[in-house]
């Protein structure tokens, strides 16, 4: 072997590329005036393809392996070159190396609400969002399409045009499925694969596959999720009623503990847990009962004569107070007046009708009392002067 076959064997061109981006889908092989030796070593790894243009056409695509270029390996661009015997002098070919892995965690989202009309709750916005994987399937459509001469192309290159492809096709697809807000959640997985079919159909026209595509979300604005929020706690609380009651005992207990109220707060406290205990009571009464209590006639007689007698003596026995709050008769002209509730008593102080020395009785009271007496009006009298001493 010659000094100069030993040169030429040491010297042999090697052709490839290591990606050292992770979303690189074309890069073009740098070579000064784009002269590659006769007999150069082409190496395609896995996930790649090698694609030759000349003069600006595809003449040869390489699939993944080792190749020595020589005119038996580039048929085609033997053929544009016209080499019918072979060639031993460089040639020039650019050379792109396509990216054939997938390109994970791309984000698709709406930039604007979807407007669509719902079967339950009419014209509502939405928003969606998500993630796909994508991968270079075609190498020609994509050097032809989109490629052109950029000797770096990368997977954000085309991520917006993905992502307009992926809203289109989103929000149509949407709006002819009918499926309920409340019901998309249950379809994510259904409405991913469907949504994929039809993106694929627009990107195999670039020369792209999108190997994944996920819908992650689809929200209501903020405004309509609040209120579906209080409408879920409603359901939640179920009887309304027991929740007042409840809610009523809890701000009773509050305002018995609060220093501040003094003995005001101490007798409202009082006088509506004796109504509340008296609501509780009758409740837990046994229906039988209620019954015998009502069905005799000689009691509901003696009854009915006690009372008329007590009514003779100015005193006059009120029906059952209703399950609101401390409830209160008032003695006027020989005559009861009532049941008035707290505010209807604040409005009587402030019509006149009402003052400390009237007789007032309520439920737990063992008779008429001056309303002066009663803790539980101290507060309508919290800022009237008392009466004037006698004078003299």
């Amino acid at each position: 072997m010659g000094f100069f076959d030993k040169l030429r064997g040491e010297l042999v061109d090697i052709i490839e590329w290591l990606d050292p981006s992770p979303d690189t889908l074309v890069y073009r092989f740098p070579r000064y005036a784009n002269e590659i030796k006769y007999g150069a070593k082409l190496v395609v790894r896995q996930a790649q393809v090698a694609v030759f243009v000349d003069q600006g056409r595809i003449a040869d695509v390489f699939q993944p392996g080792m190749y020595t270029l020589i005119t038996e390996n580039l048929p085609i661009l033997t053929t544009l070159r016209g080499w019918r015997y072979g060639f031993r002098s460089p040639f020039k070919a650019e050379v792109y190396f396509i990216n054939t892995r997938r390109v994970t965690d791309r984000k698709w989202g709406t930039m604007n609400p979807i407007m669509l009309r719902d079967a339950e709750f009419g014209p509502i916005r939405l928003r969606a969002y998500g993630t796909y994987a994508m991968r270079a399937s075609d190498p020609v459509k994509l050097m032809n399409e989109i490629v052109g001469t950029d000797g770096h192309f990368r997977a954000g290159d085309i991520t917006d045009q993905m992502r307009n492809y992926i809203i289109t096709h989103f929000s149509d697809m949407l709006g002819e499925s009918k499926i309920p807000a409340l019901e998309l959640a249950a379809n994510y997985e259904e409405l991913s694969k469907r949504l994929a079919e039809l993106v694929n159909k627009r990107a195999a026209e670039y020369g792209i596959e999108i190997t994944t595509l996920l819908v992650e979300n689809i929200s209501l604005p903020p405004e309509v999720e609040q209120a579906l929020d209080k409408r879920s706690s409603m359901g939640v609380i179920g009887d309304m009623n027991q929740f007042a009651r409840y809610q009523s005992a809890e701000a009773i207990r509050d305002a018995a503990s609060n220093p501040a109220g003094g003995l005001a707060g101490a007798g409202v406290g009082l006088g509506a847990g004796m109504s509340i205990a008296r609501q509780m009571t009758d409740a837990l009464q046994n229906p039988q009962q209620q019954q015998q209590q009502q069905a005799p006639g000689q009691q509901a007689q003696g009854q009915q004569a006690g009372n008329q007698q007590q009514a003779g003596a100015g005193a006059a026995v009120p029906p059952p107070l209703p399950p609101q709050g401390p409830q209160f008769h008032v003695a006027r002209e020989g005559q009861s007046v009532g049941p008035l509730t707290l505010a209807q008593m604040a409005e009587e102080l402030r019509a006149n009708r009402l003052d400390r020395q009237t007789l007032v009785w309520s439920a737990g009271m063992a008779s008429w009392t001056a309303a002066g007496e009663v803790a539980a009006l101290a507060p309508l009298f919290a800022n009237q002067p008392p009466p004037l001493p006698p004078q003299g």
